[in-house]
């Protein structure tokens, strides 16, 4: 399945719209690595093809800039960071795991040649150069955070939870459950090392955990894990400003005795009509619908996950689709996505023990 293949014009043009999916999962949780899977481009399903065991805990993957690169976490006391190769079949490891000079890295992503972490367990953002080929380099430069919140077993210190770029490349966001923020930064021209440009402080003791950008470019949305909610807020690209709007209810208030909601993931649909949240301990799938404005979502529907536990949530490139790893339940469940309403009706599911991302790349050859 390595080697390259031949085929028509027309061949070639199909293979353009078939998709792998890279799912990672938590080791110490009983799952396998990284699980590699192809997407059957007219239902939707996933058909594991090949697992790759190392590194430990890859919980959160993201692909490079040319989409031919993998990039995982080992979210371990040890965090470090590891690069693939992708293809259509084994990935291959680019060089050994990197330190990132910091333990739990949770999320990552790429922007400006460097490869970003956030790290829960530290409070910090690590930021490493990416080598000819999309390698990583060391050692990291460490970006920590400081501050908490007013919740003594979440918030005693900084638990950096994401890091992301904004979409116009220039401003790197770092979301914070433990202080109860968002901070902006700015990399330095001439190290790549992140320097604070700004801080949004969000409601104490609210514990943000995922921001998601509208595909205009100006709203973003802000999922928060210790309150089941949702702040919008418009971002200021020019300035590298973030300005929360208003706040809205991702799940419904529990009776007495009901698990509690700890919301995980915001995802937006690619044509900017919809956006979902995945809410743990009720399980369930909030859809609310921009039809008023991307600053005025309006909540329409609450979906059984088809799981427990969802971790993360992502929209497939055609907006068609919704998956979501369910950590607990062990598996990936795929949902039909309602053109008109927004409403993920489940379609499907894949087992994958201790699931935590999705992934989607457009299969290569080499």
């Amino acid at each position: 399945m390595n080697g390259a293949r031949g085929g028509t014009g027309t061949e070639d043009a199909a293979r353009d719209d078939r998709y792998l999916a890279y799912i990672g999962s938590f080791t110490s949780g009983g799952g396998r690595g990284i699980t590699t899977a192809a997407v059957d481009p007219a239902t939707g399903a996933l058909a594991p093809l090949a697992v790759t065991a190392t590194p430990e805990n890859p919980s959160c993957l993201a692909l490079g800039p040319d989409g031919r690169v993998l990039y995982a976490v080992s979210e371990t006391e040890r965090g470090a960071a590891l690069a693939f190769r992708t293809g259509s079949g084994e990935l291959e490891p680019l060089g050994s795991p990197v330190p990132v000079g910091a333990c739990g890295p949770t999320h990552l992503s790429t922007a400006g040649g460097r490869l970003l972490t956030a790290n829960y367990t530290s409070g910090s953002v690590s930021s490493l150069p990416l080598a000819d080929g999309g390698g990583l380099l060391g050692p990291a430069a460490v970006l920590v955070h400081r501050g908490g919140g007013p919740d003594p077993e979440r918030q005693e210190g900084p638990h950096a939870h994401q890091v992301r770029p904004d979409p116009s490349g220039r401003w790197v966001l770092s979301v914070d459950l433990g202080t109860d923020s968002v901070r902006v930064c700015a990399a330095d021209p001439d190290t790549g090392e992140l320097r604070v440009h700004a801080e949004t402080v969000l409601r104490a003791g609210s514990g943000p955990r995922h921001l998601a950008f509208h595909p205009d470019g100006d709203v973003a949305y802000v999922l928060h894990e210790l309150e089941p909610q949702m702040t919008v807020c418009r971002w200021n690209a020019a300035a590298g400003e973030l300005e929360p709007v208003s706040e809205v209810p991702v799940a419904p208030e529990g009776a007495p005795g009901a698990p509690r909601a700890y919301p995980s993931v915001v995802a937006v649909s690619p044509d900017g009509r919809f956006v979902w949240a995945a809410v743990r301990g009720t399980d369930t799938l909030a859809t609310f619908s921009l039809a008023d404005g991307a600053e005025k979502p309006q909540a329409t529907d609450v979906t059984e996950c088809g799981g427990s536990w969802p971790r993360d949530l992502v929209a497939e490139p055609s907006g068609r689709r919704l998956y979501v790893a369910n950590e607990w339940s062990g598996d990936v469940t795929w949902f039909e996505v309602d053109r008109r309403t927004g409403h993920p009706r489940r379609a499907g599911s894949v087992a994958v023990p201790a699931a935590a991302c999705v992934v989607f790349a457009r299969e290569t050859t080499r």
